[in-house]
């Protein structure tokens, strides 16, 4: 019972209650008090991911949590589709290129220099890294770089069997890497345990499990109620509102960024690369599928070709990270290479 009243149980509850109450957008202190506890959820998330891990092991853990996040962020991603205006049919595309590049340049980036910091060096399995970015590479071209080139349609667009050619081909690439990390070769993913971690009973992981998905929940729908705030203070800064999604991405992105980062301050880069590159294949790999049906069903146009500058900072931060990731050791060079195509990448959205 006592456990019941720790911050972990208090904060989403308190934050669910400033979502459904607070007239946010209206004031200062009410949009402070969302923020908040938005980063209170945050928080409360990366604990309950870090005790159900703790029960059902590497790499379930981390599934668990990309995957919860990946389909909460696909829900918001249609629901803003559905409700039209301009630039409904690129928010797909954007959103998940931004999340693309915080996860690939910030989260693994930040993670390495962390660790460089404590440790200098960290170790893990390349093999790993190899079948993560195979999938993950292949995904981005079909969904992101390919519409450019195809004719059927005029425009970065596919046309509608090309579009459920995709979404099928997304669901299969993503199906077999969660088979191969789970079962096939699931050894290949596994972190190196510390031997300190306390033992979870299975209604503990199952109450943190609930609490989960409740803290995620709160966190991506306080962003988005959070995102007329945002938008207004970057345009009233003379910033490009191409901005929002980046600020928007990085927010629902929290969770599994702390959670890396944590992971590689204990030594384990290897949760670090799970958390990272397994979120950025769940992003695409199960929100493009999503969002094709709903396309395909409502007749919704959508837009899914990047532009030419931002394929050039993709294919960059992809083949930099092949590159970090080849030799089974980090380093704190190749950890600020990452960060600086990081700032690269928003830096040109500033100035394009």
């Amino acid at each position: 019972m006592k456990k019941i009243f720790q911050w972990s149980y208090i904060a989403p509850a308190i934050a669910w209650v400033f979502y459904l109450v607070l007239p946010i957008g209206t004031g200062f202190v009410v949009n402070s008090l969302a923020v908040v506890a938005l980063i209170a959820g945050v928080f409360s998330a990366v604990h309950h991911a870090e005790v159900v891990a703790h029960k059902v092991g590497e790499p379930y853990g981390t599934i668990i949590l990309a995957v919860a996040v990946t389909l909460l962020e696909a829900s918001i991603i249609v629901s803003l589709m559905l409700t039209g205006g301009v630039g409904a049919d690129t928010y797909a595309r954007d959103t998940l290129f931004a999340a693309v590049m915080l996860i690939l340049n910030g989260i693994l980036g930040i993670s390495m220099f962390v660790g460089a910091l404590k440790f200098k060096e960290q170790s893990f399995e390349t093999k790993s890294v190899t079948i993560a970015l195979v999938s993950l590479v292949s995904i981005l071209v079909l969904t992101l770089v390919l519409p450019n080139f195809t004719t059927s349609i005029a425009g970065p667009s596919y046309s509608t069997p090309q579009l459920i050619a995709i979404g099928v081909c997304c669901l299969v690439i993503y199906g077999s890497f969660i088979f191969t990390q789970t079962i096939r070769h699931r050894k290949y993913f596994l972190a190196e345990v510390s031997g300190q971690e306390k033992d979870v009973t299975r209604s503990e992981a199952l109450t943190s499990l609930g609490f989960l998905l409740v803290c995620l929940g709160v966190v991506i729908f306080l962003a988005k109620n959070l995102s007329p705030v945002i938008e207004s203070g970057i345009i009233a800064a003379g910033l490009p509102t191409a901005l929002v999604g980046v600020a928007i991405a990085a927010v629902i992105l929290l969770p599994e960024g702390i959670a890396a980062i944590r992971a590689a301050r204990r030594g384990q880069y290897q949760t670090s690369i799970n958390l990272a590159l397994g979120s950025a294949l769940a992003s695409i790999g199960l929100s493009i599928p999503t969002v094709v049906i709903v396309c395909t069903i409502m007749d919704l146009p959508l837009i899914l070709g990047l532009g030419m500058k931002s394929m050039v900072l993709l294919v960059l931060s992809v083949f930099t990270v092949m590159l970090s990731l080849n030799k089974g050791q980090t380093n704190g060079l190749y950890a600020i290479v990452l960060l600086v195509n990081l700032m690269m990448y928003i830096f040109t959205i500033v100035f394009p």
